[in-house]
């Protein structure tokens, strides 16, 4: 829909000014060690309080895990290295020899064990992974990755070199932990260290270790309970002030990180400050949230939000905004845009709304990125939105890189000033600020349940398919079916009731489409396929008719869950859609 006169009063007063200022305060500001990130959340907040826009400072103690020094030592040379947060801190060094392993990346990023497509058939068990890596530090082509971390421990490996792909070092994590850990979560921590080393000297530690030779691995991490400051602005609406949407993103980087996320940080502040000069034109509250802990604490400042605030968020919050690297150099596309189904309409309509000839596609969000709220349920989009088109990323021979527009400064520490660009910073917070603006102010809430449905019945299509026979899902595609019937009905409810439907289905809708564990928990860091009660469906077919038997109970199970939530996501809309019988006319 073409943008308001309403909207346009809030998009004219976006400026540079304030946003700018802190992009270029925080360049020469790096916000990775405990009191470098408190003492930037204080230039968030002075320039918070000098646009008159009252904030809240939150001081948690977080769990996080600080990365200072590490190197490879091999055959009488001394390559350095990065250790990733997380990874086992062994300053006196751990020797022992190299082993080469070579697997399919995405396979290792999603933390499939299955060896075949892992390893594509050169090893053919889990048997002979174990002998070839049992003892011995592997060394693989990638970034130190949490599923690839905890499968070599799983294998028997005592350290991992990670080789990046070009001649800088990234930055990283590698833990499957999603903030501060709790009693079930601590088993998980890694217990090996990791490091990462550039390709050049990658490629000659992969000829060492083809030759059997062996390598000492030193790294050097602080990790404990650190206190961290989390400013929340809010902005209350003059309506139903006790409904709100999260604009949320991480004020910590690695050294300077001015593409992630320094144009983050300054994008909301100046959404904080547009929405405070307008808000007697707000109808629903915002609350903008800066994160510490995101690259230290694997989003540790954010899950601690989503505890602390879990009733509240449950309650009352619409829709979470992740704000993640916007406003970068040569990022004029918006083909990788992140969005849960129901949420991707509006975040589409808003890009194009903005941006016509915008290249706009969404996508499933991979577990990542402060998306600390998918277990409680809020529909959700962006983390990433502006991007460097394809084309010039191939002609810039640039490898894959998850923020910073595309640029291949991400997590190193060329992400200075210059990986900022004050022309696409201010088209994107226009954007964030008008999809703030469409939840807060919008009559109906805008999100598509029926498309989630079609996303629903395509991915039981899928699933059923591949099982080739072996799984029965006709009970989930008829409570799929069920559903979307039900919301064609709701349609002539009044706005109270549909807004009530909306907000309650995302409660289950969410956590059934992106999460294993129970709400108000926190599921591992790694990425969780469609519909994951029944996606073992997919993978029977590949299993011996032994395994197949167990595979059968666990989708019988996965199933029930399935088909009782949208059971009850059906009640729900059915009883608001009674309500637009009543008021039919006679």
């Amino acid at each position: 829909m073409p943008v308001s006169a309403a909207e346009k009063a809030f998009l004219d007063h976006v400026s540079l000014d304030l946003p700018w200022d802190l992009v270029t305060t925080f360049a020469g500001m790096p916000r990775w060690k405990p009191d470098d990130v408190n003492g930037a959340a204080e230039e968030i907040v002075a320039r918070l309080k000098g646009a008159g826009v009252p904030v809240e400072v939150h001081q948690p103690e977080i769990y996080l895990s600080v990365p200072f020094d590490a190197s490879v030592s091999a055959n009488g040379t001394t390559y350095r290295a990065k250790p990733p947060s997380s990874a086992v801190s062994v300053p006196g060094g751990l020797t022992a020899p190299l082993v080469r392993l070579q697997a399919n990346p995405k396979a290792l990023r999603s933390y499939n064990r299955d060896v075949a497509t892992l390893f594509g058939g050169s090893i053919k068990s889990v048997e002979e992974v174990k002998e070839k890596v049992g003892g011995k530090i592997v060394i693989m082509s990638g970034f130190g990755n949490p599923a690839l971390t905890s499968l070599i421990e799983e294998w028997g490996g005592v350290g991992l070199i990670a080789v990046n792909p070009g001649v800088d070092i990234h930055w990283g994590t590698c833990t499957t932990i999603w903030g501060s850990p709790d009693l079930h979560d601590l088993p998980r921590k890694p217990k090996i260290p990791v490091v990462a080393v550039n390709n050049p000297d990658g490629q000659a530690l992969m000829a060492l270790a083809d030759a059997g030779g062996e390598a000492t691995i030193r790294t050097v991490l602080e990790e404990g309970w650190y206190p961290q400051k989390i400013p929340v602005a809010t902005i209350p609406g003059t309506e139903e002030p006790e409904k709100f949407v999260l604009l949320h993103g991480h004020y910590d980087s690695w050294d300077v990180g001015v593409g992630d996320n320094a144009t983050g940080d300054a994008c909301m502040l100046e959404v904080a400050r547009v929405l405070w000069k307008n808000r007697a034109s707000l109808k629903r509250s915002v609350k903008i949230a800066w994160w510490p802990g995101h690259s230290t604490g694997r989003y540790a400042g954010s899950t601690w939000f989503t505890d602390a605030f879990a009733q509240d968020l449950d309650e009352n919050c619409l829709a979470q905004i992740n704000c993640d690297s916007p406003g970068c150099r040569w990022a004029t596309s918006y083909h990788e845009t992140r969005a849960f189904t129901e949420s991707a309409a509006i975040a589409s309509n808003v890009i194009h709304d903005l941006l016509p000839d915008a290249d706009v596609k969404t996508m499933r969000p991979p577990q990542a990125g402060d998306y600390s709220f998918n277990n409680i349920g809020l529909p959700s989009f962006f983390m990433l939105s502006s991007t460097m088109p394809e084309a010039l990323r191939h002609e810039k021979g640039y490898y894959d890189v998850s923020g910073c527009g595309a640029n291949i400064a991400w997590h190193t520490e060329n992400d200075t000033l210059e990986i900022a660009d004050r022309d696409i910073l201010l088209k994107d917070m226009r954007i964030y600020l008008l999809s703030v603006l469409r939840i807060a102010n919008a009559e109906v809430l805008p999100f598509d349940w029926t498309a989630t449905c079609d996303e629903f019945a395509a991915t039981i299509g899928r699933y059923e398919a591949a099982s080739s026979g072996l799984a029965d899902l006709s009970p989930s595609r008829a409570a799929v079916d069920a559903l979307r019937a039900a919301l064609a009905g709701l349609s002539g409810a009044p706005a109270s009731a549909r807004n009530a439907a909306i907000h309650a289905l995302s409660r289950i809708l969410v956590p059934l489409n992106y999460t294993r564990e129970p709400r108000f928990t926190h599921d591992p860091a790694y990425t969780v396929p469609p519909l994951p009660t029944i996606a073992v469906a997919a993978e029977m077919p590949g299993m011996d008719p032994a395994m197949q038997r167990f595979a059968a109970v666990e989708l019988m199970r996965g199933q029930n869950r399935l088909v009782a939530a949208l059971r009850a996501a059906t009640r729900i809309v059915e009883a608001a859609g009674a309500q637009a019988r009543v008021l039919q006319p006679a």
